[in-house]
């Protein structure tokens, strides 16, 4: 049996082909969601389908997940994507309990048990604190690239006080700590740590529980995620390709749909 599960996500589109019988990826893709979600979740199945020397008629089913996973007409049947991190986490980090799911426009707290059931769940979906979103807001207001904040981060001596929670607001206020003469490490340290401190209040909400994981592309980012476990005072563990375990763990329901 293959499958394939197609996370369609708000800001970047995932594909993973995967051999349930032993959980083998055989093949991925990733690319900018862009405009069109459909357009993009066919071009990643297309080349996780390439990378595994693969046709579509070789997969017993696809799953789709994610925002926009009603817009794959490839796809046989749609799974939240609550439901296929919890499943994709517990497959790669079976001692895991809470997972942090920080994406493009919202950022969530999955709880599950040792069996990967979830046991409690918080989401903030309406503002862009605390999501990449706001990351990519105050990297262009720092003028860096995305990916350099949590080298910056790491760098700060002391994180600076962003006291606004709303993107518009902490936006300005970036701008007013800079002409202030405040050093973009310690900019980018204090925007890590406000990423944290909402997902702190998140998990609080979760009744969360060690151990921790983060998931989605700001799992990349050294300074959410140091930040993050200095303010919960736990390891927070990252896998190895965080922008994927939702497409995997969507493949990995596949075997129950093709069953």
């Amino acid at each position: 049996m293959l499958t394939a599960g197609v996370d369609i996500g708000s800001l970047t589109t995932k594909a993973v082909i995967l051999r349930p019988a032993d959980y083998e990826v055989l093949g991925s893709a990733l690319q900018p969601t862009g405009w069109r979600p459909k357009q993009a979740g066919r071009q990643v199945l297309a080349q996780a389908l390439e990378q595994a020397e693969l046709e579509r008629a070789d997969l017993d089913t696809v799953v789709a997940t994610g925002y926009g996973r009603v817009s794959l007409p490839e796809a046989d049947t749609t799974v939240t994507e609550v439901s296929c991190q919890a499943r994709g986490i517990h497959l790669l980090l079976p001692q895991v309990r809470t997972i942090i799911d920080i994406g493009g426009q919202d950022s969530k707290v999955i709880v599950i048990d040792e069996q990967g059931q979830i046991q409690d769940f918080a989401l903030n979906d309406r503002c862009a604190a605390g999501t990449g979103r706001f990351l990519e807001v105050m990297a262009a207001a720092l003028e860096v690239a995305v990916a350099q904040l949590g080298e910056l981060a790491t760098q700060a001596a002391q994180p600076a006080k962003i006291s606004s929670t709303c993107t518009v607001f902490a936006e300005s206020e970036v701008v007013g700590l800079l002409a202030a003469g405040e050093s973009p490490e310690n900019m980018a340290a204090g925007l890590c740590r406000a990423i944290a401190q909402r997902v702190a209040s998140l998990m609080q909400q979760a009744h969360w529980e060690p151990p921790v994981s983060l998931v989605g592309g700001v799992a990349y980012n050294e300074g959410v995620r140091q930040a993050i476990a200095q303010l919960l005072e736990t390891t927070v563990s990252v896998p190895d390709q965080p922008q994927l375990t939702c497409a995997y763990g969507a493949a990995a329901w596949g075997a129950e749909v093709a069953t």
